[in-house]
């Protein structure tokens, strides 16, 4: 019997979902085959797939890869152009089921690096149960937002306003700082990733992370603990009043049976900036085919199957994002996650990070700006201006 290796994102939904899917794909192909399916944390999974080199030596025939990292990993060699595979044995209604968003970030290099399996931009996630008590709206401001945040906080009744997640993998972190820039009007990034740091917008982005992020009155504690799924699962335990985070999240709180919040939730795009400008980010799960498997054609026909519309649907009610605009609009789906439709309208204002094979590197440069500006008093032009030069000297 034939074993399918993934490497996935630690998460019970991506776990549950690829499963169930691998046991739909062996019962209906009639495939005598198994799946191991290895969970790993995000820096964990990096390593794994990276300087491990998981992807290259055979150990693995799939991977989850965040549109992050595609651009490092088709360097390096690391994954295989589906071009091919879609040629030889086509998706029947790829592309035109996917929104064109879902399938640029993959699209470099002369080739197709990976099929979409998880979205769900960043959005303002929100209990309206409380903002109608307290009469409130949702916040339009990050100012509003901030102010929202104190005055939902209520740590004696088990609630904190907000939470960030501080978490250094490069993931939450790096993103918050990059929309609170757009939301003022800068560009954190030019061409091919140069960095712009030393700017006011720059600079007034880290400064309000810095204030949220020390504001006890506002705050979940442990900030730097916090990633993005524990920071989404506090929300769906009734825990934080809202907060900026991915919508995956919002429909988990609608799904998990553990959920505190099902019924009470709603999304709406990120507040604006000073500038009027409201910007969401649009990163998302892949998946991918290692360079190193041995067994591509039964990996390509998995990944074939999981694209179909009856497996991106199981993908949703396990609680991830499903990626066909066919799930975004299912009945069924939206009266689980009345909200669930609202994804088209949440792609408009999303904007993208650069495609460059270090980027994970300079995420991590963001990271260490973030612990710095929350953990010291140190000026933000000066924390800023470090950061640049680092990230000036990881480029070519």
């Amino acid at each position: 019997m034939r074993t399918l290796r993934i490497a996935v994102r630690r998460f019970d939904p991506f776990e549950n979902a690829i499963r169930r899917q691998f046991a739909d794909f062996a019962q209906a192909a009639g495939c005598d085959a198994r799946v191991e399916v290895e969970p790993l944390e995000l820096n964990d999974l990096h390593r794994r797939l990276f300087a491990a080199r998981g992807l290259a030596d055979g150990s693995l025939d799939i991977a989850f890869l965040s549109t992050d990292w595609l651009a490092e990993a088709q360097a390096a060699g690391l994954i295989g152009d589906l071009t091919p595979h879609l040629e030889r044995a086509p998706i029947a209604d790829f592309p035109g089921a996917w929104s064109p968003s879902l399938l640029g970030l993959q699209s470099f290099a002369g080739g197709f690096w990976g099929l979409p399996y998880h979205d769900g931009p960043a959005c303002l996630i929100y209990r309206r149960d409380l903002l109608a008590e307290a009469g409130l709206e949702a916040p339009r401001t990050w100012e509003d937002f901030h102010a929202a945040a104190r005055r939902l906080h209520a740590p004696d009744r088990g609630r904190y306003g907000t939470a960030l997640a501080l978490f250094p993998d490069g993931h939450n972190g790096f993103y918050d700082f990059c929309i609170q820039v757009w939301s003022r009007g800068g560009e954190p990034f030019g061409d091919g990733a140069r960095p712009q740091l030393c700017t006011r917008p720059a600079a007034e982005a880290l400064e309000f992370l810095r204030r949220l992020a020390g504001d006890a009155a506002a705050i979940a504690p442990g900030a730097r603990d916090l990633d993005s799924v524990k920071s989404g699962l506090l929300f769906c335990e009734g825990k934080v009043a809202l907060m900026a985070n991915w919508f995956g999240f919002a429909a988990l709180g609608e799904r998990w049976e553990l959920s505190r919040v099902k019924g009470l939730t709603d999304v709406a795009p990120l507040p604006r900036g000073p500038d009027g400008r409201s910007v969401s980010l649009n990163v998302f799960w892949v998946l991918t085919l290692a360079s190193g498997s041995r067994q591509k054609d039964l990996a390509w026909s998995f990944m074939r199957h999981v694209a179909t519309a009856p497996m991106d649907k199981l993908t949703t009610l396990e609680g991830a994002i499903g990626v066909r605009r066919s799930t975004w609009v299912d009945p069924e789906i939206n009266r689980l996650i009345p909200f669930f439709h609202e994804l088209e309208v949440l792609h408009a204002h999303a904007r993208e990070l650069p495609a460059h094979p270090r980027l994970a590197d300079i995420a991590h440069v963001i990271d260490d700006l973030l612990a710095r500006a929350t953990g010291t008093r140190l000026p933000v032009e000066d924390l800023l201006r470090e950061a640049q030069g680092r990230i000036e000297r990881l480029l070519p």
